[in-house]
């Protein structure tokens, strides 16, 4: 990889300059009242060093808040003491280990500080410096090219998985320089999410089905099914299962690794092979439902699908949930011991969490979103609201519907949105692998298949902006595939990259370009989820060497093509941010939330603090004032538009099909382990990879029980190579009985890096996931991969 960040005496003449930074780990500091806070954040050290109260806009939900020690224009630490949390009741975030090390980031030797052209071929890695103006000439006329020779949907703007944290995301600027211009492609489905996020409407009539946290409570079971907080620190999660854990609450978790989280907080660990997971809930609910264990008042009032009697018009006998439980269609009950031969969960145990669901008052099911990257995914986003429904939780406090993991606010305003009169082109793409297709085959997107806003591409795409993302050759699927298809440089003509690093999506562009951290610009940072507060995300350093605002250089070039009013709207990117503010200043006058400049001051603007959040309690409260926002007006366990489609991989209700790539397939016979991927605590997607810090707290390890170790002549800490037919990686086998049998694990974020024969180098898992999309939202599958490990 090409070094191009600061010389050894330019890195030590800056943090030396300030004094040694100092790294501070801990859990909660104490708190105290606004007043303090205010004359805590302006108050200067004796030698000149000023506190300021920020937050990071990385792809991150948490919004933790960060205090950042700037002496002389340079950060000298950071840490994360919040003297102003105003009470119990309405926390904000502590910076995790990822937060904590920011400082190390910003000043990575290896940060890009100039703009660079590639020189060889396309993936060597060989770039030249070159000028702003130069680097600025030639964006703008490529776009005038293409425009020309091929039209605006070309043009294909890549998911920033670098920075989707702030109001202002960095890779929605490029989207708008484009249609400034005439229009672009984009995406849809969040990686993240996307399987639950299409999916869950067609039972709840909407996406976000999850409650506030703090509904939790006097909840006295929590089934965590497939979510890890402890390492992906989603929002505030973390804060509030440790309140309930230590007021009683039991956890359980259903997981194929015992994660962290387990180790944290699970009073019992359910280990199941990916991708079955609704034969587990299936035979959960056979259970519940032949014991007697089930809620009928609640099903017959509020529910569609469940029975026989409760079924919409139109459909043949014996299409109900109930009927599939018994097996009334196939002749096969869903009983526990039909669930064990697939799932390997043992039938007592099925049982017996079953049984205690049921008749806790009240439980909470909560699902995360690694189950949905499956083949299977939005059929495992539906079964954890299927069991909240038949146990009758929906609705009601301390219980829980769907897969969403938490209620969001969305605070503040966004920028305003581009001039009525302009006319501009789009079309978007399945963001997983749509955009490969667009690439290499066209005419094979259709919106069957996921293409929307136009009935056909009339063109491939020959232009990929990737603006503070690594998803190009990192974090997306099947990277052999993709590095394939760019070799072929008739193909894809012009890659633009903007970022802090080389990093392999980098390595991959033509033109490179060195971009401002959060420290260096102006944002608003909002929590994902359960935090009724946003943070200023404060330019508080001065971009090193020639690093620019995104903003600050597609400015220029829109003024170049004639269009930088429309860009702009005549805003500076500080002057958007401090509209943003005023206006949900504005909008939400009743929460008495601080102005512009009085927030540079404070940091935090929280919201005035409401009951607990219970989502659907308006509907069950009252449901004839407040029918679900479907077709029916209830919940629709069974969706009539599903069952009109007559496809077997997408049935009508949320129940287990299995997968192609999965245990018990022909493909298993030659690839026996299931691989899937984790976030971890060290990285977020794929930033940090390189950072020195964080390389210490995670290490890149394929988990392996010892049964499928043995079998295979693997001991602890060997190197190993895992395969299948899209690639290879090599890595180092941690032989655990923290991973169930027959499934292996790495962690995600590794940059890919093949050596000559195309095998990765780093444990990058992504030369071995599929870009094949689910059937129903055209959504991700990165975790159903059938793989083979052998000893090196």
């Amino acid at each position: 990889m090409q070094k191009t960040g600061l010389s050894r005496r330019s890195f030590l003449a800056l943090t030396g300059a300030v004094g040694a930074s100092t790294l501070l780990f801990g859990g909660c500091a104490p708190k105290g009242d606004k007043e303090a806070a205010v004359e805590g954040a302006a108050k200067a050290a004796d030698d000149g060093t000023q506190i300021v109260n920020t937050c990071s806009t990385f792809d991150c939900g948490g919004k933790c808040l960060i205090k950042a020690h700037v002496k002389d224009g340079a950060i000298t630490k950071i840490d994360t003491r919040d003297p102003y949390q105003p009470n119990e009741d309405a926390p904000c975030g502590k910076a995790c280990v990822r937060g904590r090390s920011y400082r190390k980031w910003q000043y990575h030797p290896d940060r890009l500080q100039h703009p660079m052209k590639r020189v060889g071929k396309r993936g060597e890695g060989k770039f030249e410096p070159i000028s702003w103006d130069e680097a600025i000439d030639y964006i703008v006329s490529e776009n005038e090219r293409i425009l020309k020779e091929y039209g605006p949907l070309a043009r294909y703007v890549q998911i920033g998985t670098g920075d989707t944290g702030g109001n202002i995301v960095r890779a929605d600027l490029a989207a708008r320089f484009c249609d400034v211009t005439g229009g672009h492609i984009g995406c849809y489905n969040s990686v993240s999410m996307g399987n639950t996020g299409t999916a869950t409407p067609s039972m709840f009539g909407i996406a976000n089905t999850g409650s506030s946290l703090a509904s939790l409570k006097d909840t006295k079971l929590v089934i965590l099914w497939g979510h890890n907080p402890a390492e992906t620190i989603f929002g505030l999660s973390n804060y509030y299962f440790r309140q309930m854990k230590e007021n009683g609450c039991k956890f359980i978790v259903v997981d194929p690794r015992y994660s962290n989280t387990a180790v944290e907080l699970a009073d019992e660990w359910i280990p199941l092979l990916p991708t079955t997971d609704n034969a587990l809930m299936d035979a959960m609910a056979y259970v519940i439902v032949t014991e007697g264990l089930h809620d009928q008042e609640f099903l017959d009032k509020y529910v569609v699908g469940f029975d026989e009697e409760h079924m919409p018009e139109g459909v043949e006998p014996n299409q109900s949930y109930r009927a599939y439980l018994e097996g009334v269609a196939d002749g096969t009950p869903k009983t526990p011991e039909w669930a064990e031969g697939i799932c390997k969960v043992p039938a007592e145990t099925i049982r017996r969490i079953a049984r205690e669901y049921a008749t806790t008052k009240p439980a909470a099911l909560i699902e995360g979103w690694g189950p949905q990257r499956h083949a299977c995914g939005e059929r495992t986003a539906l079964g954890g609201g299927m069991l909240g429904c038949i146990t009758g939780n929906v609705g009601k406090v301390g219980g829980w519907a769907g897969a969403y993991n938490g209620f969001t606010r969305n605070f503040p305003l966004g920028m305003a949105d581009l001039p009525e009169d302009l006319e501009f082109e789009s079309a978007s793409v399945p963001m997983s692998s749509g955009w490969i297709d667009a690439i290499d085959d066209h005419t094979s997107l259709t919106k069957e298949n996921g293409l929307k806003g136009v009935d056909r591409l009339e063109y491939p795409v020959k232009m990929i902006w990737n603006i503070a993302s690594d998803f190009m050759m990192t974090s997306g699927p099947d990277l052999n595939r993709v590095r394939a298809i760019l070799e072929d440089e008739s193909k894809v003509e012009c890659i633009i990259c903007s970022d802090v690093l080389m990093t392999p999506t980098a390595q991959w562009s033509d033109i490179v370009l060195p971009a401002c951290t959060c420290f260096e610009r102006w944002n608003v940072g909002g929590t994902w989820n359960n935090g009724d507060y946003f943070i200023l995300s404060q330019k508080i350093s001065e971009p090193l060497g020639e690093a620019r605002s995104e903003y600050d250089w597609l400015a220029e070039c829109a003024d170049r093509m004639g269009v930088k009013d429309a860009f702009t709207g005549g805003k500076t990117e500080e002057e958007w941010v401090r509209y943003m503010v005023e206006e949900t200043q504005k909008e939400f006058s009743d929460h008495n939330l601080p102005d512009f400049d009085t927030l540079t001051k404070e940091g935090v603007a929280f919201f005035k603090k409401e009951e607990p959040r219970v989502a659907f309690k308006d509907q069950i409260d009252d449901p004839k004032n407040n029918p679900f926002k479907t077709d029916s007006g209830k919940i629709e366990l069974f969706s009539k538009k599903l069952y009109d489609m007559k496809n077997p991989e997408i049935p009508a209700t949320p129940h287990y099909v299995p997968v192609a790539e999965g245990p018990g397939t022909e493909l298993a016979v030659t690839y026996s382990l299931q691989l899937i991927g984790w976030k971890t605590k060290a990285r977020d997607n794929s930033s940090y990879f390189t950072h020195p810090w964080l390389q210490q707290t995670q290490d890149t390890e394929l988990w392996i029980n010892p049964l499928d170790a043995e079998a295979r002549g693997i001991a602890d800490g060997d190197k190993v190579l895992v395969k299948n037919d899209r690639g290879a990686m090599k890595i180092t086998a941690k032989v655990t009985t923290r991973i169930v049998p027959g499934c292996v694990a790495a962690p995600t974020g590794s940059w890919y890096n093949p050596d000559a024969e195309g095998v990765d180098q780093n444990g990058c898992v992504n030369v071995l996931t599929s870009s094949a999309r689910t059937a129903w939202t055209q959504g991700n599958t990165q975790h159903t991969n059938l793989v083979e490990v052998a000893k090196l």
